[in-house]
């Protein structure tokens, strides 16, 4: 398969929206040693920004984010899709979710130019698993 899809952990923090928020809790993550597999900001009112934050190593990202103070909220689940760019392959992770009924509340992707993307699926907490295992994860 020219692509794998892997249960991603994810936590969020809350900033107000001005220049340099996202650059000093990623500054503070990469001088901790937290290494991430990916990383959201979507505006969530006038002046405020949710980041994701979706840590390679879980337990280091929380410790770490305690160890400094960070307010975070998670964990939280999605799915995190890393593959082959060719034309089709989101449509057939989603024809495996679609036969199963379940519905994707959210999604954001990336193909990086070069012949490959990333891709991040959010479903409801409850449809978690379901979508696992029609994932055939």
């Amino acid at each position: 398969m020219p692509f794998q899809i892997q249960r991603a952990s994810y936590y969020y923090v809350t900033v107000r929206d001005e220049p340099g928020e996202a650059y000093k809790l990623l500054s503070i993550l990469a001088e901790r040693g937290v290494n991430l597999v990916a990383f959201t900001a979507v505006p969530i009112g006038p002046t405020t920004t949710q980041l994701s934050i979706f840590p390679e190593d879980a337990q280091l990202f929380e410790n770490e984010a305690r160890h400094c103070g960070l307010l975070v909220h998670g964990p939280h689940t999605a799915f995190l899709v890393q593959g082959d760019d060719a034309l089709g392959e989101l449509a057939k992770v989603h024809m495996l979710l679609y036969a199963a009924k379940i519905n994707v509340y959210a999604s954001s992707g990336v193909a990086d130019g070069k012949g490959s993307f990333g891709y991040l699926i959010y479903v409801r907490p409850e449809d978690f698993e379901s979508a696992a295992t029609a994932l055939g994860i």
